[in-house]
């Protein structure tokens, strides 16, 4: 992709901008329509009652891994120059963080992408969960909290076991990696077939999952034209949200890059979308107790993400299409802790209706 004429116009910054807001937009808008959601995929999992969500998560998770893969396969994305697999990465802190997102994620029923999508849509639960969320995650970056990230960070790295590209580890040719992918994409569209799921929110999820090639494919063009460095980066949440915190809460246009158009660009795409399909609903807190738990949760994300580097979007999707160890690492914690999470709360909420209903009968039994 050659962009030397639009950089000849605009600045590198105002490109950058403007490629994160177009694959931000896009997310955001396919996301919102698909419905889109890794704690109502694995809830579905964990329940055993087949939806459209498993198999959302599944369209969107294997049409990434796939277009990613062919792109680095024909040299359009450097694969080995993004984050994730050029620089040592922390496998310590992809587990526990993964572990803490996931249980999360649960809590504030949605994942970090999930919750700016809803927050555009106008539920008030998931837009003050979100800056929570932003909050912390900044504070783990460099505030209060980045002690003890880089305290669990440094417990095990993949300085200590030589990398952190599976394919290598593995020895994974092409056709296998494809095939890998193809698996995947087969269970998706079968359950999606299965579940009765519509073609536009088949196709919207197909979107959701391509717009991570898209994001690495457009920063890898401007890394190879541009002439300040750019960073390769697909599509993630928690940084991104921690910057645009900062961004609002420091000098105007400081550090202005891709991430800086992409939130943005997913809050309006979301919005757009709702708006068209008369989907635009004022939502807030039910009580207390279910606020506390939401807080609660999205501050278990913020730390947890940025802790393993990046959330159920950034680890779990871009990572995890790249076969970095750590976003698989990452993924599977997610799964695992957010499976556990929600049979907590059920066993929980089962024991407390069980007390309910003897403490009315008993009422009942002395009238």
């Amino acid at each position: 992709m050659d962009l030397t004429p639009v950089l000849e116009s605009l600045s590198e910054p105002t490109v950058l901008v403007i490629g994160g807001l177009v694959v931000g937009v896009t997310f955001g808008a396919l996301a919102q329509q698909s419905r889109f959601c890794l704690r109502a995929a694995a809830l579905e999992f964990s329940r055993r009652k087949p939806s459209d969500r498993l198999p959302i998560w599944l369209l969107a998770f294997s049409s990434a891994m796939i277009a990613t893969q062919l792109l680095n396969m024909f040299g359009e994305i450097a694969a080995d120059e993004t984050r994730q697999l050029a620089s040592p990465q922390s496998l310590s802190g992809a587990l526990i963080g993964g572990l803490l997102f996931g249980t999360g994620m649960v809590m504030a029923r949605g994942c970090a992408s999930r919750l700016l999508v809803l927050s555009a849509t106008g539920n008030l639960r998931a837009l003050l969960s979100g800056l929570v969320f932003a909050v912390v995650a900044q504070s783990s970056l460099y505030g209060a909290l980045k002690p003890m990230r880089d305290w669990l960070s440094g417990l095990w790295t993949t300085v200590d076991t030589g990398g952190n590209n599976l394919t290598s580890f593995l020895g994974l040719s092409e056709a296998s990696i494809f095939l890998f992918g193809g698996l995947w994409l087969l269970a998706g569209l079968g359950f999606a077939w299965r579940n009765r799921s519509s073609i536009w929110q088949t196709v919207a999820a197909v979107g959701v999952g391509l717009t991570v090639p898209l994001a690495l494919w457009f920063t890898t063009a401007m890394s190879r034209q541009a002439f300040d460095p750019v960073q390769i980066e697909g599509v993630t949440f928690t940084g991104p949200s921690a910057d645009m915190l900062m961004l609002f809460l420091s000098a105007p246009f400081e550090s202005l890059g891709f991430n800086s158009g992409l939130v943005p660009g997913v809050f309006l795409g979301s919005f757009v979308a709702a708006l068209l399909t008369r989907q635009l609903v004022l939502q807030g807190f039910e009580s207390g107790p279910s606020m506390a738990r939401y807080l609660t949760g999205a501050a278990l994300m913020g730390f947890g993400g940025m802790l393993a580097g990046g959330c159920a979007v950034g680890a779990g999707i871009s990572g995890a299409s790249l076969f970095a160890v750590t976003a698989w690492l990452t993924l599977i914690g997610i799964w695992l802790s957010a499976i556990v999470t929600d049979h907590v709360f059920k066993n929980a909420a089962r024991k407390t209706n069980v007390r309910q209903s003897a403490r009315l009968g008993g009422q009942q039994a002395a009238l």
